[in-house]
């Protein structure tokens, strides 16, 4: 059994709530919502052609069938029964994604050293955001996230990590910072487990 790696000592990121949205709502992106998540991610599948399948894909899977192919991929998953995120809808438009799975469905985390198993428990992983534009900075993200934790739970998940940015005060414009800023995971509960490089912290959370 491996032992956790011991989180390194540095200072705790600075907490400050941010206000939820009026009007905003999270909920599993189930099959019936597949129209919600085509607008929401729209011509550019959330980036590049992306379509959520950075993390499920060897990068030459993921390059050989950007966009179009990533997207029926998606699609098959969205539909398969087990929703593969949450979607955030304000005044009933669609606002907002947050990816989470088991960790094993996410092939890059296994050959990442970076973000390698803490331990041998079994994670359910937060591993994506997408806000559209319109709506970034105004506090959808922490929600998202929140919700996306308690869908883990509520398909018996018991831990539950996501692999941030850690900034500092440094900032980067938001299509770079996917997996989210340490900021909003402490927000959320989250505490750090594993560190290996200065920048890329694992969050854990327990359910």
């Amino acid at each position: 059994m491996k032992r956790p790696n011991k989180p390194v000592s540095r200072t705790e990121p600075r907490v400050q709530k941010s206000p939820t949205p009026r009007g905003l709502e999270v909920v599993p992106a189930s099959a019936d919502r597949w129209r919600d998540l085509e607008l929401l991610f729209g011509e550019n599948g959330a980036c590049g052609g992306c379509w959520c399948m950075t993390w499920r894909l060897k990068r030459s899977e993921f390059d050989k069938q950007k966009g179009a192919g990533n997207k029926k991929a998606f699609k098959r998953l969205v539909e398969s029964g087990r929703p593969p995120g949450v979607i955030a809808y304000i005044d009933g438009r669609p606002a907002g994604w947050c990816a989470v799975a088991p960790r094993e469905q996410y092939s890059v985390l296994g050959r990442s050293r970076t973000l390698a198993p803490v331990d041998d428990q079994p994670v359910w992983s937060i591993s994506c955001f997408f806000i559209v534009r319109e709506f970034r900075g105004q506090g959808v993200t922490r929600p998202l996230l929140e919700a996306a934790a308690n869908f883990a739970k509520a398909q018996g998940a018991k831990i539950t990590e996501g692999y941030p940015h850690d900034l500092g005060e440094n900032k980067l414009p938001p299509p770079f910072v996917w997996t989210g800023l340490l900021s909003t995971f402490a927000q959320a509960g989250f505490s750090e487990a594993a560190r290996r490089s200065s920048k890329r912290p694992i969050m854990r959370k327990n359910l």
